[in-house]
């Protein structure tokens, strides 16, 4: 299988393992990987996915023959993602196990938190190629960034290594290989400690926000604030805080 979607407790890992290709994604593989997704959002169980590749590469981007062509000429209908058309209100995080490029950076940059081993380097080349990035590339990295960065990064087609991701901040943290996914998974089972309505509801918040002026955007989070408040999830919190123990939250 081109996508491996595996689930311990709390926590998914989908792995795109296409090692013959590094991890080049063609159309089976983007409709594998639109399916883990949606399979990700509607279990109630799970509450952080990590978003992984094989052997030491993340992802090269979009595979040309098998991917893009049936693209152009219509015989390939897109399936929506994080990076389009798929809104997932639970956190996401990018374990960048090698080099990201092109659609495989997008996809990372359409997760919450990266994390980056030391191999990795990042790229959008498609400009090379006489096309930009399709997946985001151009709204997401601009957002996260400064803008002559971005331009750099796109116009110049510049990679840009671990470390230097870090410094700008398009990363969380770099670590070794061998610590890349023991990482993410203690991560994940961080932010499992909380209340899963509270883990939604900040996400959503988040994101919506960014696109609203400021007093929407609180109004939007005055809004799940006070829902929250009314939560049992928020008495679940106080009394364990009070009886200094874990709280047992059933996300109600």
């Amino acid at each position: 299988m081109a996508v491996l979607y595996d689930k311990e407790a709390k926590i998914v890992t989908i792995t795109i393992k296409l090692t013959e290709t590094l991890n080049r994604i063609d159309a089976q593989t983007f409709q594998a990987f639109s399916t883990a997704l949606m399979d990700f959002r509607d279990d109630s169980e799970a509450l952080v996915a990590i978003i992984t590749g094989t052997g030491e590469v993340f992802s090269t981007g979009a595979d040309h023959d098998k991917l893009l062509r049936p693209w152009a000429d219509k015989s390939f209908q897109v399936q929506p993602t994080i990076t389009r058309g798929l809104d997932i209100w639970k956190p996401l995080i990018a374990a960048i196990n090698g080099p990201a490029r092109g659609g495989g950076l997008e996809i990372a940059l359409a997760c919450d938190i990266r994390i980056a081993s030391e191999n990795v380097y990042l790229q959008m080349p498609e400009l090379g190629r006489g096309l930009i990035p399709g997946l985001g590339g151009t709204q997401r990295l601009p957002r996260m960034v400064s803008s002559a960065k971005a331009a750099e990064m796109i116009f110049l087609r510049t990679p840009i290594t671990a470390e230097e991701a870090y410094r700008l901040g398009l990363v969380n943290k770099v670590v070794p290989l061998a610590q890349l996914l023991p990482t993410a998974k203690e991560w994940a089972a961080k932010i499992c400690e909380n209340g899963p309505l509270a883990i939604r509801r900040a996400k959503e918040a988040m994101i919506r926000g960014r696109n609203m002026a400021l007093e929407d955007g609180l109004s939007l989070e005055l809004a799940f604030f006070e829902e929250m408040l009314q939560s049992e999830d928020y008495q679940e919190g106080l009394r364990a805080l009070a009886e200094e123990r874990k709280p047992e939250y059933k996300g109600r």
